[in-house]
């Protein structure tokens, strides 16, 4: 049976390529091939992913509330804004004025920053991190700004990067800012902000508004060692005054970048190259991801 039924197939194939030989050309062709199985693709050949690049803003130090603050900080945020097509923007705390004449004045300073970074950025997403100056309004800050930790997904990365914003607005980390460090996850990169500039070999801004030793030694060993690799840049504020550190800002972390940024507004601010903002630019390509920043001085 086996034999009958193999002959009778060949016999019918035999036929069927004799019908195809009397055909035309382009008809022979496309019944030939009708026959032929779907290429499979090659053992272990991946897609190749297309590189792309996230760009963005930080900045620092604004001070909406003091002299002439916010008419400074409305006219650079849309020189900022408008440059590069930016998916999102970090403000690094001191965003208002807030702590001056005890707070009596602070729901109008935030107010003034709020609508002008609504009005500025649309729908483009932003977080502010709190500042010394607003560590005695809380409540206000939130109400305006939100929260004063956390961590979200960084706009444009498809969940690959993450953004974590810290509370050390008094010189000093919050116990949910060290919880948050603690619990960061390897299968993701990080950006980090918070007000202080942490204590880094070389840095060039006034001892007086650095972070301590132990402060900054805190910081770093709250970070799971399987993280340090891809906790990307760190970006700091408060000195009012632009310095930045490439690689081995710290023993460990050979790969982390660190920045500390000028400051946008009228508060100690010198408008000789300190008034500014950062440029940042995530390029990823695949499961790969660089970050840098360089200055934009107003």
């Amino acid at each position: 049976m086996k034999r009958h039924s193999a002959a009778g197939k060949r016999r019918t194939q035999s036929a069927r390529t004799r019908l195809i030989s009397k055909l035309s050309p382009g008809l022979k062709k496309k019944l030939s091939g009708s026959t032929q199985q779907p290429k499979q693709p090659k053992p272990g050949l991946k897609r190749k992913t297309k590189a792309y690049t996230v760009n963005f803003a930080v900045i620092g130090d604004s001070h909406v509330g003091y002299a002439n603050s916010s008419a400074i900080f409305k006219d650079l945020l849309p020189k900022a804004a408008g440059s590069g097509n930016k998916r999102f923007f970090i403000f690094g705390g001191d965003n208002a004025q807030a702590g001056a004449n005890h707070g009596k004045d602070a729901d109008a300073y935030y107010r003034d920053f709020k609508n002008i970074v609504t009005s500025t950025l649309g729908s483009t997403p932003y977080k502010a991190s709190i500042g010394n100056w607003e560590a005695s309004t809380r409540p206000l800050f939130t109400k305006y700004l939100g929260a004063v930790t956390g961590r979200i997904n960084f706009p444009g990365t498809q969940g690959l990067v993450r953004y974590v914003w810290l509370d050390c607005a008094l010189g000093s980390f919050s116990a949910d800012s060290i919880n948050l460090l603690k619990n960061l996850d390897d299968r993701y990169y990080y950006i980090i902000d918070f007000h202080w500039p942490l204590q880094i070999s070389g840095i060039t801004v006034d001892p007086s508004h650095v972070l301590s030793a132990a402060e900054t030694a805190k910081f770093f060993a709250a970070i799971p060692d399987k993280v340090r690799d891809k906790v990307l840049a760190i970006f700091t504020h408060h000195g009012h005054k632009f310095f930045r550190k490439l690689t081995n800002i710290y023993p460990g972390f050979t790969k982390t970048k660190f920045f500390v940024t000028g400051c946008s507004g009228d508060y100690k601010c010198k408008p000789s190259g300190d008034r500014g903002y950062y440029n940042g630019t995530l390029s990823i390509n695949g499961s790969a991801v660089t970050v840098d920043a360089y200055k934009v001085t107003v």
